[in-house]
């Protein structure tokens, strides 16, 4: 197959045609007249897959409950569906494959993935968020992570009946959305943050508007009346980047009832914070934690990276936020919401967490 993918390459390039199924058909049938039609058809999309799409990695994008693929060397490909990692049998041909792969996935979103480059984080036009890094500095071989968006928006009501949630959880978290409270989601990686915040956001009225900020986009609410903008690496020559400080700004000139940023993990928590104390009721963002009580150290620590006063975080964060809804850590083989705690503040000015609900049984999302 490398150098079939090398010779039609070559061919389009000479014919200057774009690689498409009808080019690929007639270079697969002048290189190998004797090809069957059933071959033929096989072959083509296996190229197609191998120049436009994810190669040997295509065929897990259709397994249900894909959240991520991993890649620790060209033969070593992992995925997570919900419920921990799952080693697969899919690999490359080569560690040069693999490689070529990842850069020519670098090339489609203009990024270079090369010696002096040697790591990329983008988004696919798919929607897949991709971050390759190649060797030496991955050791063991090319390392890739590629995150796959959420296929359907779960609704709050579609995870009672699943069994995610309690009645009861399912009521305290719609009146956090009724009453208006800004909360954070907090939790590990894989822990269902992203689905409960779509979920709980399809609840706002509709009357409102909801401007969502994201790093790369993930969030996909059911909600008559969402703008969504999203954050943008640097070219290759360091020119044309939006941070997610830029957007976080920039919201506040779109009229927003409620502003979500999808994680906050940078200095833009220091212009959350300060929108957030201007009104806003409502907004929301997930943050990684693994405990509620941790929450409020995580945002003084990303404050003091900011910029900000220990005391001015503190003050801003109570008057920013009223709840925290902290997931399970899929580590230990639960997921779902663990507890939903209030921010309260000591009579020495610094924010903690006080639990205000905990459910009987633990529930899972998806």
């Amino acid at each position: 197959m490398p150098d079939l993918l090398e010779q039609i390459r070559a061919a389009c390039i000479e014919a200057k045609v774009e690689p498409n199924a009808e080019s690929i058909s007639q270079i697969v049938r002048s290189l190998y007249p004797a090809t069957s039609h059933a071959y033929l058809v096989e072959l083509v999309d296996e190229v197609l897959s191998s120049i436009n799409g994810l190669g040997p990695l295509e065929e897990l994008l259709f397994l249900p409950n894909l959240t991520d693929i991993l890649v620790n060397r060209f033969d070593d490909v992992w995925i997570d569906r919900g419920n921990g990692l799952e080693k697969t049998q899919v690999q490359f041909s080569s560690e040069s494959a693999a490689q070529e792969f990842a850069k020519r996935i670098a090339t489609s979103g203009h990024r270079r993935l090369d010696e002096a480059q040697p790591f990329v984080d983008i988004q696919t036009d798919a929607g897949l968020r991709f971050h390759a890094m190649l060797p030496p500095i991955a050791s063991s071989g090319i390392a890739i992570s590629i995150r796959t968006p959420l296929r359907i928006s779960l609704t709050l009501e579609d995870m009672v009946e699943a069994g995610s949630l309690e009645s009861d959880t399912y009521q305290a978290l719609c009146e956090v959305i009724d009453e208006q409270k800004s909360f954070v989601i907090s939790g590990g990686t894989g822990s269902g943050k992203t689905t409960l915040l779509a979920a709980m956001l399809a609840k706002v009225r509709a009357t409102e508007r909801i401007v969502v900020i994201e790093d790369s986009s993930e969030l996909s609410i059911s909600h008559p009346h969402v703008v969504s903008i999203q954050a943008r690496l640097a070219n290759s020559e360091g020119a044309g980047g939006i941070t997610m400080t830029d957007l976080v700004r920039q919201s506040l000139r779109m009229r927003p009832d409620r502003i979500v940023v999808g994680e906050v993990r940078g200095k833009e928590i220091s212009d959350l914070l300060l929108a957030l104390n201007t009104g806003h009721k409502g907004s929301a963002t997930t943050i990684h934690a693994d405990a509620a009580a941790s929450v409020p150290t995580r945002i003084e620590a990303l404050g003091l990276l900011a910029g900000l006063p220990r005391e001015a975080i503190h003050a801003q964060m109570h008057s920013a936020f009223d709840a925290v809804i902290q997931m399970n850590n899929p580590r230990d083989g639960k997921r779902g919401v663990a507890e939903i705690a209030e921010f309260t503040r000591s009579p020495n000015g610094t924010v903690t967490t006080q639990p205000i609900y905990k459910p009987l049984l633990i529930s899972r999302v998806a």
